[in-house]
């Protein structure tokens, strides 16, 4: 499946957004906002893209 080219730049800011958090709370919620608009964008999964981008925001620094 290949990417709308006017939504990458979407994708890119989501990722962006989500490393900006102060608390580990922000950037889990922020990773899993951004994780279910690509989950559904990609995959049409947005739970699947939620628990990742989440779990990604909290765990990673």
């Amino acid at each position: 499946m290949s990417i709308p080219k006017f939504l990458l730049p979407a994708l890119v800011a989501s990722i962006a957004i989500a490393a900006c958090g102060e608390t580990r709370t922000q950037r889990a919620a922020t990773g899993a906002l951004g994780g279910a608009v690509a989950g559904e964008v990609l995959a049409d999964d947005p739970v699947t893209g939620a628990v990742v981008g989440g779990v990604g925001g909290a765990v990673l620094p």
